[in-house]
């Protein structure tokens, strides 16, 4: 403990900082309570003196003075520093010093990959820790250093503080880089740039578990399941894998056979898809991922499918609990003729798909329409629909989206996919089909199911012979739209930000072998954006207007063009991903569909033709609110929930405003329940020509809307050439579950 004399003394020289720091915010009051703080207590300590300013600073943390957050994380951030000298044995005015000491002391308590010390000599580790740049710190909100701090930071496992924030994010960028073979420096420097800038963020999984001695660094994966009880025991296995290394996952159960079919030949035998439901949800709930939050897995299902409306029901609060999975999130595949009939109050006709298999020969899920209007899926449902010998539930199609919109209001979900969109902007239908998406609706790849060819036993010992399915792999990373807009770098920042995302294909080690396989084959990432409604409020452009519809259709077409243009320079450097021979990239029919015809795109197509690119699929928004967090800005495409909340943590509320909230921008931050839905949907139209997976979207909806207003979105969303959306979130929804794996 010190005395009272020589903590006013630390105090003051604080107060005299901040003053320094921060000459537009008024200092008086946060004096006086600190003052008449230390006059009534006698002792105090250096970490109990930080830890009162921290929470001074902190409530005052208001819509008219939104700079004291940057105070009380410059408050913060001393105190870490604090923390990190004490467990390290550093000079606390020094605490970025010794870099290589604190890989090898990480490394020696199995925190670290042993892979950092020996791809990377002392010298050039030195040469490494000569870019750290501390006063990057200064760019952290309060809300951001804490979430970074307390989730991210490497810490013993007695919990003390080791790696502070400009190390994590070198030790990412020489994790992600360590297997480059030229100018791996230089590219090591870029990416380091780019990440301490707050340029971009890579997905949770990766910022967490980058350099780090456990956990993969992908962030969701996609199954499909057989109608076969080996495939579905075996799913179950793969999902509990992945979901205790840290990943979300989508599974698609559309193949699976409907309630009351039969099972070799029994009639009415089968129990449907729900008790298999109930099996993931017992998974989700015991696999916990990496002892921080219980697993997350969003169930799909085909809204021709028989059991869809017992589907539909399994997240609500009433009714049969032995037919409730609360913890599994629902998402419902629509085909263009579904929503046809409800705008059409046309009956709709329910199968069971292993029924269809039997008496048809072929499978209805397999088919999509591959125009508007017309193709194979239509052809082949009318058929079902004529077959005599072919039981079905005939409904009116309405009433299934009344079920639909009911259990939206009420927890928010199922996720919406249009799964003839979705395929007909497939670029690499040539390999396959997209059945479903993700856990948060912007991955659409190709799927397939695994399968066992054969089991016997040879010399003593089983052997299994496994046909490898697609099981999709998203590995994610984010662009902060407000600041390479604001500072002109979005091309740097795209280059590097592909790089890492493939170079995240080759270096995760995942422990499921088909998911492996299926991430060599189509190297599929996903990049992202945050920050668009802090761009638009910077740009002082109304959310509800034409021109933020036209800068969005702008904007990301520029994207679009940086990105596939990065990826061919990467394939022109390392190859082509192996599926590029026969796809919509080098056939050109991927640019043509978008209507990209000016003669930058021409020449950016002709380019691809030639050499590939490195990526079988390349865009994909993902929610990423905790990584916009850490990196001030908005969340996703999402618009501003309040301009002045409070995220909660267990014993503690942080305010957070508006970033970049003044007097002029304010103005520009119409928050999300007041804002007309259809203007965001007419936003996102113009988005989703430009990228060629989904993006996470929301619909903010008051809890009192009418069932006519809500339907008018959806038909609005699908018109509209929407892919997915996300949840429906109504202002009666006191908390809505986030998707943790997919922050980017």
């Amino acid at each position: 403990m010190i005395q009272t004399e020589k903590t006013s003394s630390t105090a003051e020289m604080v107060f005299e900082k901040l003053k320094g720091e921060f000459p537009q915010l008024d200092m008086t009051s946060f004096e006086e309570k600190i003052k008449a703080l230390l006059q009534v207590k006698m002792e105090i300590s250096e970490e109990q003196l930080y830890h009162q300013l921290i929470l001074s600073s902190v409530e005052r943390i208001s819509a008219e003075e939104p700079d004291w957050t940057y105070a009380a994380s410059y408050l913060y951030l001393e105190n870490l520093y604090l923390a990190g000298s004490r467990s390290r044995g550093l000079d606390p005015l020094n605490p970025y010093s010794s870099f290589f000491d604190l890989i090898q002391e990480l490394v020696g308590k199995k925190l670290y990959d042993p892979r950092l010390l020996e791809a990377y000599s002392r010298e050039e580790v030195k040469q490494l820790e000569s870019l750290l740049d501390p006063s990057k710190d200064k760019l952290f909100t309060y809300i951001g250093i804490v979430t970074l701090a307390e989730r991210y930071l490497t810490k013993s496992h007695d919990g003390r503080v080791y790696e502070l924030p400009q190390e994590r994010f070198m030790i990412i960028a020489m994790t992600l880089l360590m297997d480059e073979e030229e100018e791996r420096l230089s590219l090591i420097k870029d990416a380091y740039w780019a990440l301490s800038n707050l340029y971009m963020t890579v997905a949770t999984p990766t910022l967490a578990n980058a350099g780090k001695s456990y956990g993969q660094l992908s962030s969701c994966f996609i199954d499909t399941v057989e109608d076969d009880l080996r495939s579905i025991f075996d799913s179950n296995t793969d999902v509990s894998t992945l979901s205790k290394n840290g990943g979300g996952l989508g599974i698609y159960l559309g193949k699976v056979r409907s309630r009351g079919s039969d099972i070799k030949g029994f009639k009415g035998v089968s129990s449907g898809v729900i008790p298999w439901m109930k099996q993931l949800n017992n998974t989700a709930v015991s696999v916990d991922q990496l002892g921080q939050r219980q697993g997350a897995i969003a169930v799909y299902l085909d809204v021709w499918h028989k059991d869809i409306h017992s589907f539909l029901d399994v997240r609500l609060n009433n009714g049969d609990e032995r037919q409730r999975t609360h913890d599994l999130f629902t998402g419902v595949c629509l085909p263009d003729l579904f929503m046809e009939a409800v705008e059409n109050r046309d009956d709709w006709h329910l199968f069971d798909p292993h029924e269809v298999r039997s008496v048809m020969g072929f499978s209805l899920e397999d088919y999509y329409d591959e125009r508007k209007g017309g193709g194979s899926f239509r052809e082949k449902y009318l058929e079902c629909v004529e077959h005599s010998g072919l039981s079905r539930k005939t409904v009116p199609a309405i009433d299934i989206f009344k079920r639909i919109m009911i259990s939206q209001l009420e927890t928010g979900t199922p996720f919406m996919f249009y799964r003839d969109t979705v395929n007909r902007q497939n670029a690499n239908a040539h390999k396959g089909m997209i059945y479903c998406s993700n856990l948060c609706t912007e991955i659409t790849q190709n799927m397939s199911p695994s399968y066992i060819e054969e089991e016997k036993i040879e010399d003593g010992r089983i052997i299994s012979y496994k046909h490898p399915g697609d099981y999709v792999v998203c590995n994610l990373a984010s662009l902060s739209l407000a600041k390479v807009v604001r500072d002109n770098v979005m091309a740097k920042t795209i280059k590097t930000a592909v790089r890492l995302l493939d170079n995240v294909i080759d270096l995760n080690e995942i422990p499921v072998l088909q998911a492996q396989l299926t991430n060599k084959r189509y190297r599929g990432i996903g990049l992202g954006t945050f920050g668009w409604h802090h761009l638009l409020a910077l740009k002082g452009i109304r959310w509800e207007s034409d021109e933020a519809a036209a800068y969005c259709d702008s904007l990301y077409e520029e994207i679009a063009y940086r990105t596939i243009e990065a990826s061919s320079n990467l394939a022109k450097e390392k190859g082509a991903y192996p599926y590029f021979p026969g796809s919509e990239w080098e056939n050109g029919s991927y640019f043509e569909k978008r209507g990209y015809s000016d003669i930058h795109w021409d020449a950016l197509r002709k380019k691809v033709a030639e050499t590939g690119v490195r990526n079988g699929y390349l865009m994909a928004v993902a929610p990423n609110s905790s990584t916009s967090l850490i990196a001030g800005s908005t969340a996703s495409i999402d618009p501003l929930f309040r301009m002045l909340y409070s995220e909660e943590k267990k014993d503690y509320k942080i305010p957070v405003t508006a970033p970049g909230l003044s007097a002029e921008t304010k103005w520009y931050y119409k928050t999300a329940y007041h804002i007309d839905q259809h203007w965001s949907i007419k936003q996102n139209s113009k988005r989703q020509r430009h990228i060629d997976q989904s993006i996470s979207f929301n619909l903010y909806v008051r809890n009192d809307i009418k069932a006519k207003d809500l339907l008018l979105l959806h038909l609005d969303a699908w018109k509209s050439g929407l892919k997915t959306t996300y949840y429906v979130r109504s202002t009666s929804d006191s908390v809505i579950d986030e998707c943790e794996s997919c922050h980017s």
